[in-house]
């Protein structure tokens, strides 16, 4: 019996320190959730991996163009939403929708995409 307590002590010690992990998560502060720009872009890669999956875009800027680095949700997340890792290839033609950075850096917070068939993914009213 004192073996089971003592299994059971440490399983609830486990996961009592698992618990500050899972909120070490970052945060989105960086994001100015205020403001939504709107750009055309052709991508240029797509890096689905952990803890994010990132879309590395050549955007059109006031007529210049401009590599942005836009941030999205888990593969795990995102895979059960119909995405996969070819759902944008490199030279697509793509209008996106994001949160921009705060401080003005070329990245932003993904909203929604939409290609140039007319499909959409994401947030697109």
């Amino acid at each position: 019996m004192k073996s089971i307590g003592i299994a059971a002590l440490m399983c609830a010690a486990a996961v009592a320190l698992a618990v500050p992990g899972v909120s070490a998560h970052h945060s989105g502060a960086m994001f100015d959730r205020e403001k939504v720009l709107e750009m055309k872009g052709t991508v240029k890669e797509l890096q689905w991996s952990n803890p994010h999956i990132w879309i590395q875009v050549v955007l059109q800027e006031n007529g210049a163009t401009k590599e942005w680095s836009l941030e999205g949700g888990s593969p795990n997340t995102l895979s059960r939403q119909g995405w996969r890792a070819t759902t944008f290839k490199p030279g697509d033609e793509v209008t996106f929708r994001f949160n921009p950075m705060k401080d003005g850096t070329a990245a932003g917070a993904f909203i929604g995409a939409k290609f140039s068939d007319g499909k959409t993914i994401g947030r697109w009213d």
